[in-house]
C-alpha cells in the first residue's frame, strides 16, 4: 500500500506509530467480512437456498430488502448508543459476532429445515444479521478515520475488496466443481457454517487494532435520535447534498438483478448456476479493488460520478441494442451483450461503493463522522425501499422500464456528484 507521509504527519505520534499494523489488520478484517458476505449474498446464495428448501417464492422477494434496509435503517437510532463507547473497535467486534451467530443459525436451518418455516426462520436470522452489520458499519468508518490518514483510506478498502474477490472466485469455482448447477441444501449449510467462522476471525482480528481513545465518551444517548437526524439533514447543507447524491447513485446497485434476469432469459451459460454468479462478483472485486482504491483517494467524488455515468451508459446501450433483431435474446450476440453488461455494471458498482465510503470518511472528523455515516445510512434505508419499490413496480410492465428509470437516476447522480465539494487529498 502506498503511504501518504504528509497526511500521516497530521496524526498524533502514537497513531503514526501504529498506521502500518492497523492498516494490515483493517485489510484482513474487512476482507474476512467481505468474503463471508459472498456466502450470505441475498441476490445469489440465499435465493438459491430458498429454492432448494422449497420456500414459497413470495418470501424470496423479501431477502434483499431485509438484508440491505435492515442494516441501514437502525443506524441513526444506534449511533447515540455507539457514541458512548470510547473504543469503537469493540463495537465492530460485537457486530461481527452477532453476524457470526446469525449465519450459524441460517446454516443450521439449511441443514434441517424445509418449506415455509425454514424461510421465515432464515428471514428472522437475516434481520439479526443486518443489525450486526449496522454496528460494524457505524464503527468501521470511525475506526478507519481514527487510525488511517487521508490518502490511504481508499487503498485500505481497495485491498480488502481485492482479497474478497480472490476468495469469491475461488468459492465460485469450487461451487461449480462441487455441485455444478444443482447444489444441495446440505452443501450450502457447510458453506454457511464456513462463513460464520470467517466473521469470528474478523472479530478477533479487529480486536487487535490499536486506536486512539478519547478521554470522554460521546453525548447522552437519551436525546431523541430522530429529531437529530432530521435537523442534520435540514441544516447541514454539504451533508444533505451527499445524501441526495448517494440516493441518485443507486443505478449500479439496483440494476444488476434486472440485467441478470435478461442474461438468464438469453441462455447465457456463463452466468448459469450459483457458482457462475459468485465468480462474476469476485471478478468485479478483484479487478475493481486495486484500481478504484487509489482513485477514491485521489478524488472520491469523481469516482462516484464516473461510476454512475458508466452504469447509466451501459444500461442505455442494453436498452437500445436489445431492440436490434441481430442481438435478440436468443442469439449469441444477445447473450454476450447481457453478460458483458452485468459484469461492467457490477464492476463500476465496486467503484461507486468505494467512492462514497471514502468520501463520507474524509468529509468529517471524530464523532461527527460517526453521525454522518449513521444518518446517511438510515436515510438510504428508506430511499432504497422507495427506489426499489418503484423499479419493481415498473418491472411489472417490463424489465426495460425499470432499467430506464434507474439509468435516469444515474444520469442525475453524475451531475450531483460533480457538484459535491472536493474532500480528498488529490
Amino acid at each position: 500500500m502506498r503511504r501518504d507521509r504528509d497526511a500521516e504527519a497530521d496524526l498524533p505520534e502514537e497513531v503514526r506509530r501504529d498506521v502500518p499494523r492497523n492498516g494490515l489488520r483493517l485489510v484482513a478484517a474487512n476482507a474476512l467480512q467481505s468474503s463471508g458476505d459472498q456466502a450470505v449474498n441475498a441476490s445469489t446464495v440465499l435465493p438459491w437456498l430458498f429454492h432448494t428448501l422449497g420456500v414459497p417464492a413470495s418470501l424470496t422477494g423479501l431477502l434483499v430488502p431485509v438484508r440491505e434496509s435492515g442494516s441501514m435503517l437502525p443506524q441513526a437510532f444506534l449511533t447515540p448508543i455507539v457514541l458512548r463507547v470510547r473504543r469503537r473497535a469493540l463495537v465492530f467486534v460485537a457486530g461481527a459476532l452477532v453476524q457470526a451467530a446469525a449465519v450459524a443459525a441460517i446454516a443450521l436451518t439449511a441443514a434441517v429445515g424445509h418449506g415455509l418455516l425454514a424461510g421465515i426462520t432464515i428471514l428472522a436470522a437475516l434481520a439479526v444479521f443486518s443489525l450486526g452489520r449496522s454496528l460494524c458499519s457505524i464503527a468501521s468508518k470511525d475506526v478507519q478515520g481514527r487510525t488511517v490518514p487521508k490518502g490511504e483510506r481508499g487503498q485500505i478498502t481497495g485491498l480488502s475488496t481485492t482479497a474478497s474477490g480472490v476468495v469469491a472466485i475461488t468459492l465460485g469455482l469450487g461451487l461449480r466443481v462441487l455441485g455444478g448447477g444443482d447444489l444441495s441444501a446440505g452443501q450450502l449449510a457447510w458453506l454457511l457454517a464456513g462463513a460464520a467462522l470467517l466473521w469470528v476471525l474478523a472479530a478477533l482480528t479487529y480486536a487487535r487494532i490499536r486506536e486512539p481513545v478519547p478521554e470522554e465518551a460521546g453525548p447522552d444517548p437519551s436525546s431523541g435520535w430522530f429529531p437529530a437526524m432530521v435537523t442534520m439533514l435540514r441544516d447541514d447543507v454539504p451533508f444533505r447534498r451527499f445524501v441526495l447524491t448517494r440516493s441518485l447513485l443507486l443505478v449500479s446497485s439496483l440494476s444488476p438483478p434486472f440485467l441478470v434476469s435478461l442474461a438468464v432469459s438469453s441462455g447465457a451459460g456463463a452466468l448459469s448456476g450459483l457458482g457462475g454468479f459468485v465468480i462474476a462478483s469476485g471478478v468485479s472485486s478483484l479487478v475493481g479493488g486495486p484500481l478504484f482504491g487509489r482513485l477514491a483517494d485521489r478524488s472520491s467524488r469523481t469516482l462516484m460520478a464516473a461510476g454512475a455515468a458508466v452504469a447509466s451508459i451501459v444500461i442505455v446501450l442494453v436498452l437500445v441494442l436489445s431492440r436490434v433483431p441481430a442481438v435478440e435474446s436468443s442469439s449469441g450476440w444477445g447473450a454476450a451483450l447481457f453478460v458483458a453488461a452485468y459484469l461492467v455494471v457490477t464492476l463500476v458498482h465496486t467503484g461507486v461503493r468505494m467512492g462514497r465510503k471514502t468520501y463520507v470518511v474524509d468529509m468529517a472528523e471524530g464523532d461527527q463522522r460517526t453521525r454522518y455515516v449513521a444518518v446517511s445510512n438510515s436515510a438510504m434505508g428508506l430511499i432504497l425501499l422507495l427506489a426499489g419499490g418503484v423499479s419493481a413496480l415498473l418491472a411489472v410492465w417490463g424489465v426495460h422500464w425499470a432499467l430506464a428509470f434507474l439509468a435516469s437516476l444515474g444520469a442525475a447522480g453524475v451531475v450531483a456528484a460533480r457538484r459535491l465539494p472536493e474532500v480528498s487529498t488529490g
